[in-house]
């Protein structure tokens, strides 16, 4: 019995061995959300975007060049939804979902908020003619290198700004609330 007992142990950890799972192959720019809310606790706003890593590269002005449509992270392209209306530099943003796209500058980045949805990041398929609006925003030293490109918001008086960052840059979005 304890021979058959041995060889039954041996032959499930054998199985469950060749079976082990091979996680390598996961995203290497692993997708993140960051969501800002009300005070009623009620969604404001949401991003959805892929971070990818600075692995020891040259990231702006290199790997994502100066002054070109960049998709904004990696993989399919960043999407924010506002839950409300919204104002960005006077501009009127009605609720809903759009894509973010940047033009990364040494000095100043150009925001970009898209009405073409639901698309793969490459700048292929970047319709400017689907531009809702362009905003401009100064291009931020940050204070230590930002390994991963990072989005959040940050709660103000009347909205949120929207903070990205990577490398050792970082830009601030503000949005106002549209009074109801």
């Amino acid at each position: 019995m304890k021979q058959f007992f041995s060889l039954v142990c041996i032959c499930v950890f054998t199985v469950l061995g060749t079976n082990a799972q091979d996680f390598s192959d996961l995203d290497k720019s692993p997708m993140e959300v960051a969501i800002i809310r009300n005070t009623d606790h009620s969604p404001m706003a949401r991003i959805i975007y892929s971070s990818p890593r600075k692995k020891g590269r040259e990231i702006f002005g290199d790997l994502v060049p100066y002054d070109k449509v960049w998709r904004t992270g990696a993989n399919e392209a960043t999407e924010i939804t506002f839950y409300d209306d919204m104002r960005i530099a006077g501009n009127k943003i009605p609720s809903g979902t759009y894509t973010l796209y940047t033009i990364p500058g040494k000095s100043e980045w150009t925001i970009i908020l898209n009405k073409n949805i639901n698309v793969w990041g490459t700048i292929s398929n970047y319709k400017k003619e689907q531009d809702l609006v362009r905003i401009k925003a100064p291009a931020r030293t940050a204070a230590a290198t930002i390994e991963n490109f990072s989005v959040t918001f940050q709660p103000t008086e009347n909205g949120t700004k929207l903070l990205m960052g990577w490398d050792d840059k970082f830009v601030e979005v503000p949005f106002q609330n549209v009074e109801k």
